[in-house]
């Protein structure tokens, strides 16, 4: 079994380090958004206003020497806001396309349920495909390309709700949930984490990234942990409280995103610790619960991580 080169180890180090400088007392999160990024998916932050969404995100943005752009999403917000739009220049007689704000290495899609289905579609289209279409000439996104989107579950008022469809182009959907008090405490006395933030250097490249990306698929997952991850993955297609369970898709991202978070932990094998430690951002929120029309979306998604738990301890461990 290959060992995880030391250089990777280095950069993964350097990595955490800095984002945990801003975001204080989320190791495991921060762990797994990095983990998101090395397996190339891309990342939806669900959570109640001010728990620090944007602030992670904008963390991981400026940890990386890649091109980062923010879109701030609202009813209004249009599919050429994002993509671009062609120009007719009239010293060249030719129409010359002007790229959008979705032509960067990361992406933060502030308030991705305040847009309508069509420019939502425009963007989950582009993440699936890694590339947009304007007109007849397709535009090929820069690499590593990675959308943080963010969202509050416990707003209705002119919001649109990604459908299960769409919300399936998210690797993972993570939840900040609020400080620890004495973190909560040391923020108040600080005033903010906006300084740190400020500070914050970049401490890897585009090439460096990709060359972490590119060492996932040689984490090696034993046969054992890999039934272990199919019965999860079974019982949620049996399961009373379902009518739709994990698919094909979803278990293979489960997969690529264990193997992830191994690389991040500085080893070169998948260990069911891995999984059940992804489980809940990778498969939640692709279930469809059998009874959920009258609850608001925060129960629903609450409902579907209760799912996966109680599933979760109904499986025996490989030894």
């Amino acid at each position: 079994m290959n060992t995880v080169p030391p250089s990777a180890l280095v950069r993964l180090e350097r990595l955490h380090a800095s984002i945990v400088k801003v975001i204080k007392g989320k190791d495991t999160l921060v762990d797994t958004v990095i983990a998101a990024l090395l397996a190339r998916g891309h990342v939806l932050l669900e959570d109640v206003p001010g728990v620090g969404k944007t602030t992670l995100a904008k963390a991981l943005a400026r940890s990386l020497d890649l091109d980062f752009h923010r879109i701030q999403f609202t009813s209004d917000t249009l599919p050429s806001d994002l993509i671009g739009i062609s120009v007719y220049r009239a010293d060249r007689e030719a129409f010359e396309f002007q790229r959008g704000p979705l032509f960067a290495n990361v992406v933060l899609a502030d308030e991705i349920n305040r847009a309508t289905p069509r420019t939502q579609s425009a963007l989950l289209e582009a993440m699936s495909e890694q590339a947009v279409t304007v007109e007849t000439t397709r535009h090929a996104l820069p690499k590593p390309f990675l959308v943080v989107a963010t969202q509050n579950p416990a707003e209705s008022t002119g919001t649109y709700p990604l459908p299960e469809s769409q919300m399936d182009r998210f690797l993972m959907r993570l939840s900040m949930g609020y400080p620890k008090p004495e973190e909560e405490l040391a923020l108040l006395e600080s005033g903010g984490v906006e300084p740190e933030l400020e500070g914050l250097a970049p401490v890897l490249d585009a090439k460096e990234v990709i060359d972490l990306q590119d060492l996932v698929t040689g984490v090696h997952v034993d046969q054992g942990v890999r039934a272990y991850l199919l019965e999860v993955v079974l019982r949620t297609r049996r399961h009373e409280a379902l009518t739709l369970g994990v698919s094909t898709r979803g278990s293979l991202a489960w997969q690529r995103s264990a193997q992830a978070l191994a690389l991040v932990r500085g080893r070169s094998y998948v260990t069911p610790d891995d999984l059940q430690d992804t489980a809940e951002g990778v498969l939640a929120h692709r279930l469809l619960l059998a009874d959920s029309l009258a609850e608001l979306e925060w129960e629903i998604a609450e409902r579907e991580r209760q799912v996966i738990r109680s599933i979760l301890e109904s499986v025996p461990v490989p030894r």
